[in-house]
């Protein structure tokens, strides 16, 4: 049996940043399993981690892949004392002028292989584990240019805040995630068909804080967390304000 931490997305941006803070942070683990695509990317981060790690290169919509890991969890006898689902990506766009495919993967990739995930790793999980999920302060409003995104995150973090109420008794956490901007290679895939609005820009945060802000909310076993003073502001205001006149607003910046 091995105490182990599995990050989705680890092989770059938020989830890279994940496995080198915890490499850092918990000592009473036996193996981080790192899980992605890039396996070049994923094997260059390993070599500066102090802990023992499992390369596991997969991509998380074959389904096949995901139950091969199941099976390699059983195998293992793994105790899951921390998952974190990094792993996702957004489009901006209008709707109907992007790529269906690719929405139908944003789908796929940030609701169906993060729900998937989880389920698999529950069993696994003893008293005092973790999850966290990355989810997004587009989950707080629907937004346009962004439709698809936004309406996985508030997937993600209805399904995180509910899970959370599920396995408390069984003591284990669930934490969502909601930063806004996040300085990583996101963007990279996101302004694929459309650049983002200057704004976002001017609120984007560093993937060190928002990754430290994760690991303290999830260590105080809150249930959601939104890293950075802007998004914090942009919550009250979703709460305050109908969505309505917001969108209006939006429009016109």
């Amino acid at each position: 049996m091995k105490n182990i931490i599995i990050v989705t997305g680890a092989s770059s941006g938020i989830g890279q940043e994940f496995i080198l803070q915890m490499d850092t942070a918990f000592s009473k683990i036996d193996e981080f399993w790192m899980i992605a695509r890039r396996e070049d990317r994923m094997e260059e981060i390993a070599k500066v981690c102090e802990h023992k790690t499992k390369i596991i290169p997969m991509d998380l919509m074959d389904e096949y892949a995901m139950d091969d890991l199941e099976a390699l969890l059983e195998e293992e006898e793994a105790i899951v004392r921390i998952l974190v689902n990094a792993a996702g990506f957004g489009l901006i766009g209008e709707f109907d002028e992007l790529s269906l495919e690719e929405q139908l993967d944003m789908l796929r990739v940030n609701c169906e292989a993060l729900t998937k995930m989880t389920y698999i790793c529950l069993p696994y999980m003893p008293k005092g584990s973790r999850i966290i999920q990355m989810a997004s302060a587009a989950a707080f409003l629907p937004q346009r240019n962004f439709a698809i995104y936004a309406a996985t995150k508030s997937y993600v973090l209805s399904f995180s805040r509910a899970l959370n109420r599920e396995v408390n008794y069984r003591g284990i956490y669930v934490t969502a995630v909601c930063p806004g901007p996040v300085n990583t290679e996101f963007f990279d895939i996101a302004e694929k068909y459309v650049s983002s609005k200057a704004i976002k820009k001017l609120t984007m945060i560093s993937s060190e804080s928002c990754v430290k802000a994760a690991l303290r909310a999830s260590y105080q076993k809150k249930s959601m967390v939104v890293p950075g003073i802007c998004m914090k502001a942009f919550l009250l205001l979703t709460k305050i304000v109908p969505h309505e006149v917001i969108l209006k607003l939006t429009d016109l910046v």
